[in-house]
């Protein structure tokens, strides 16, 4: 497979079509980017890399840091990480409360805003010193060490956050926040906040594609029935109530962010990451959608 012209002709077909999304606007510095811009980068398990776009400009990954957050939760608790938050995919929006009431405050998946809020409780309750212990996992997780919070990302979020200050509460409400909702919040608000370019979060996954070590220097993360339950987590959950689309239109496990970002998993073969930060009605990047399914629809190279 030739992923260097393929990327070119995918990339220069969805570069020309109307975006027709909107910025994010509920996150006041989301407003501040380049709506135009568009970036692509691609790593492989064998080692070849290769980008286009704005590929190497840093975005704000938003709710992709939930697939780190988790995997730190999973590789320290294991199968009991499952008796605080559900596997199901939730069918309402990222941050809805209504299942909450009727399902005793357990969110219904880790990605939806419930789910990371309790997933950051756990790494609270088990991490020395949260923030930096976090950061350095992901840094480990493909030696980047140019990866870093975004305090300004995080105060513009904490400033307008009253819906994840009421989830935060209402878990509490059932005991399934153990520590300070202003704590959990906090970490929270800042793992979102993680800045990365198309480049880095492309490699940062290949852990997932590579049954739960890194590609360099082979260090185990996850088990690789780990790895595996994660993937399915992302193909059945990893765009909110839009997964179903995504699974149908792609094939591939993934995760989307508010920032425009996505990024994609192919089991023992790659993993790919969009960023275009025009949102459509779901909350998932317009043309990072169109990309992935023009891309894996020409290279026949999906999980489906």
């Amino acid at each position: 497979m030739n992923f260097e012209d393929l990327i070119q002709d995918v990339y220069q077909k969805i570069k020309e079509i109307d975006d027709k999304g909107n910025l994010a606007s509920y996150i006041p510095e989301l407003k501040n980017v380049d709506s135009e811009s568009f970036g692509v980068h691609i790593s492989t398990i064998d080692n070849f890399n290769f980008g286009v776009g704005n590929c190497y400009e840093k975005f704000s990954i938003q709710s992709i840091a939930k697939v780190f957050a988790l995997s730190l939760a999973y590789s320290i608790l294991g199968e009991k990480l499952w008796e605080r938050v559900k596997v199901e995919p939730s069918g309402t929006a990222f941050n809805s409360l209504i299942q909450l009431e009727v399902e005793n405050g357990i969110p219904r998946n880790p990605f939806i805003n419930a789910g990371a809020l309790v997933v950051s409780d756990i790494l609270l309750s088990n991490l020395n010193n949260p923030k930096e212990d976090f950061l350095n996992f992901v840094k480990s997780l493909s030696n980047c060490s140019e990866i870093c919070y975004s305090n300004r990302i995080a105060t513009s979020e904490k400033n307008v956050g009253y819906r994840n200050v009421a989830l935060c509460n209402f878990i509490k409400a059932f005991g399934n926040i153990k520590n300070k909702p202003s704590d959990v919040l906090d970490f929270y608000f800042n793992l979102c906040s993680l800045e990365t370019n198309c480049e880095e979060l492309s490699k940062l996954f290949l852990f997932l594609a590579n049954d739960g070590f890194t590609l360099e220097d082979n260090k185990q993360i996850l088990t690789k029935s780990q790895a595996k339950r994660i993937n399915a987590l992302m193909q059945t959950c990893g765009f909110y109530d839009e997964s179903g689309e995504f699974a149908f239109k792609v094939g591939l496990p993934g995760k989307s962010g508010v920032g425009g970002g996505i990024v994609a998993v192919h089991p023992k073969q790659y993993t790919i990451a969009v960023w275009s930060p025009k949102l459509n009605e779901k909350g998932n990047s317009y043309k990072g959608m169109r990309f992935l399914e023009e891309f894996t629809t020409k290279s026949e190279l999906s999980i489906f």
